[in-house]
């Protein structure tokens, strides 16, 4: 059953996503306990992750130890939280749905596409790629035909389709199929810090990429969180400007979705502003 918001958007009205733990945390709460009496009554298994890469740690504090191999990399693949999908998703439960427009379907979600749609993102280059993983095989065995759904904000830390001044807009938006490695690889911008939020990316996880193209059965929502001292950096340059303050104001520890736990969340980055930069995360199914 796909998840709905309860909340709509208006406009003339603080954006929502501006709102922070205000809106975030209720929405989060009334998600994970749908999820939870879904996971009862059809005994579904738990999404888990892993960090980006096994044989190292983020660059970013308190990174999560390597997994080993047999029992004890089993053990190490822990769960990732269920996270809200917030007011912005583009996925049908919030108003639009894009992933049934022709195009979505893409690795450069730095443009929009269609005919009524033709803005580009600007910022600092950011590569991501993520890789689902079979959860019972402890994290060994990659997902070869799931597909992901990635959404975030642009560097002034508004979401297409959504937000005044890009609601024409739907780039920063893109479905890919794993490979026969699990991975899904695509191409962006750094996404801003808007107020109330660590800067994040949105990410739903497909059994197939029919089923993400006709935005059913999600089989796990979450978000991937991006380490400070990249954000420092990337927010030092022109076009950041309003991130610096916000950043500011937040931790990952206060953080109304992360602040419950990051380890299994936080991409490992790097890369240079003048080159552009990689992000990593693992997550299992």
């Amino acid at each position: 059953m796909r998840r709905h918001h309860d909340d709509e958007v208006h406009e003339h009205e603080i954006h929502e996503h501006d709102r922070g733990l205000s809106y975030d945390l209720p929405v989060l709460a009334r998600r994970r306990m749908i999820r939870l009496m879904a996971g009862v009554g059809a005994g579904l298994v738990p999404l888990v992750g892993c960090t980006a890469d096994d044989a190292s740690s983020p660059a970013a504090a308190d990174p999560p130890s390597s997994p080993s191999a047999g029992a004890a990399r089993s053990a190490e693949c822990a769960t990732v939280p269920e996270e809200t999908a917030g007011p912005y998703p583009g996925d049908g439960s919030n108003g639009v749905n894009v992933l049934k427009e022709s195009g979505v379907v893409r690795s450069d979600i730095t443009r929009s596409f269609g005919d009524s749609a033709g803005g580009t993102a600007e910022g600092v280059p950011l590569t991501f790629t993520l890789t689902v993983v079979d959860a019972a095989s402890g994290c060994g065995t990659p997902k070869r035909g799931a597909a992901v759904y990635v959404w975030h904000c642009d560097r002034e830390g508004g979401y297409s389709l959504y937000t005044e001044g890009v609601a024409d807009e739907n780039y920063l938006r893109g479905v890919q199929e794993t490979d026969d490695r699990g991975e899904v690889t695509f191409t962006s911008v750094f996404p801003g810090c808007y107020t109330g939020r660590w800067p994040h990316i949105h990410f739903e996880v497909y059994g197939s990429l029919g089923d993400a193209t006709s935005a059913t059965a999600i089989t796990s929502t979450s978000q991937l969180a991006l380490p400070k001292d990249v954000c420092d950096t990337v927010y030092a340059t022109e076009g950041y400007e309003s991130s610096v303050d916000n950043l500011g104001r937040l931790s990952l520890e206060s953080d109304s979705v992360f602040r419950d736990g990051h380890d299994q969340q936080l991409a490992e980055v790097k890369g240079s502003v003048e080159e552009g930069y990689t992000a990593t995360l693992t997550i299992a199914v």
